[in-house]
C-alpha cells in the first residue's frame, strides 16, 4: 500500500516536496510513478523511478522543474517540485508501475487518496 503526502497551497514559483511511503513492504522491488489529476482532466503520469536501479523518467511538462528520488531504507519515494505553476494544481498520486528511462507502465490497481497540490497565481 502506497500513501502520498506533502501537498498544500503554494504560490506560483514556489516549491513543494511530496512523499510516497510504502507500508508493509519494500520499494526495492518496485518502480514507483507519480501521477496527477486536475479537475475535469484525465489522470496523467508525471515521473517515475526504478528504485533498484535509480533510473528515472519524466513527463516533458515537468522536466527541469521536478525531481523524483527514492530512499529505499525508508521505503519512501519523493517528488521535489520547484518553479510550480498554477497548471500544476492537481491531486497527486503515487503507484507501483514498471519504470525505465523511456517511461512508465500503466497502473490497473486501486488509487489511494492522493495529496492535493494547489498553486495560486
Amino acid at each position: 500500500q502506497l500513501q502520498a503526502s506533502g501537498g498544500g497551497l503554494v504560490q506560483a514559483g514556489g516549491s513543494l516536496r511530496l512523499s510516497c511511503a510504502a507500508s508493509g513492504g519494500t520499494l526495492g522491488y518496485y518502480g514507483i510513478a507519480w501521477f496527477r489529476q486536475a479537475p475535469g482532466k484525465e489522470r496523467e503520469g508525471v515521473a517515475c523511478i526504478n528504485t533498484p536501479s535509480g533510473n528515472t523518467a519524466y513527463a516533458d511538462f515537468v522536466t527541469g522543474r521536478f525531481t523524483i528520488s527514492g530512499d529505499n531504507a525508508k521505503n519512501t519515494v519523493f517528488l521535489e517540485m520547484t518553479r510550480l505553476k498554477p497548471k500544476d494544481t492537481a491531486i497527486y498520486y503515487c503507484a507501483p508501475v514498471p519504470c525505465d528511462p523511456s517511461g512508465w507502465g500503466p497502473y490497473f490497481g486501486s488509487w489511494g487518496q492522493g495529496t492535493q497540490v494547489t498553486v495560486s497565481s
